[in-house]
């Protein structure tokens, strides 16, 4: 039987698209559901172009065998555009297998020929307006209330009037890390804080804790609309 597999940046990104693919399954009436088990995510471990195509050349084998259908890639946009990460995913692709159709869009299958075998290939980049990476996403997705998160905006203005500086980046990932230790955390859980309340346990948290996101937010249409590509 063949199978849908999404590449992706990281652990992180894994679990975060684990819940969402569950969340899915629950709202999809008419498409099957999406099936995608813990072997068929490939993390990266962080990116670049080597990861990425070793990655690629890796489903060689189970294309070769017809157990692939179908593969999505999924990364951060970052500070890039749009183009410019198509442009580093075509490359990896075409290193990985030669002759192959070009990605143009998001969102949009493109026919590779694997020893005489079809697969489809897709691309999506998780961003916000354009920009970023999951923190910032859920960062916006968050629905709990989040006071000791937001009290960091106190914290980073004190930083700028000392002549300190921290990337969004940094700030996100920060305020997230917050978010889900002191403002999501509950008693019985800070006894285990690190396994249950903070990114090293973000397993956990996407397992467990799903109601602290926001999973109808207007921010997560476009990764929706792509996962229902592989049902």
């Amino acid at each position: 039987m063949s199978s849908n597999i999404l590449i992706v940046e990281s652990k992180n990104d894994k679990y975060f698209l684990q819940a969402i693919i569950r969340y899915l399954n629950c709202n999809i009436e008419i498409a099957s559901p999406i099936l995608i088990s813990e072997e068929d995510y490939m993390s990266m471990d962080g990116l670049n172009k080597i990861k990425l195509t070793n990655a690629l050349k890796d489903l060689k084998a189970d294309i070769q065998k017809g157990e692939i259908e179908r593969v999505g890639i999924i990364i951060d946009i970052d500070n890039y555009q749009e183009i410019e990460r198509i442009n580093f995913i075509n490359e990896c692709v075409q290193e990985a297998f030669a002759e192959t159709p070009l990605l143009i869009k998001v969102k949009e299958f493109v026919n590779l020929t694997v020893d005489d075998l079809n697969i489809q290939l897709a691309c999506y980049f998780t961003n916000l307006d354009g920009q970023g990476e999951l923190e910032k996403v859920l960062k916006t997705i968050k629905i709990k209330g989040s006071v000791h998160a937001d009290c960091l905006e106190s914290w980073k203005d004190c930083l700028q009037k000392n002549g300190q500086q921290i990337t969004v980046k940094e700030f996100n990932k920060f305020w997230v890390d917050m978010y889900i230790r002191f403002d999501t955390c509950s008693k019985m859980e800070k006894k285990q804080a690190e396994r249950k309340c903070s990114m090293k346990g973000f397993d956990y948290v996407m397992t467990h804790k799903t109601t602290i996101w926001n999973f109808e937010h207007p921010a997560l249409n476009d990764l929706k609309d792509f996962l229902q590509l592989f049902c």
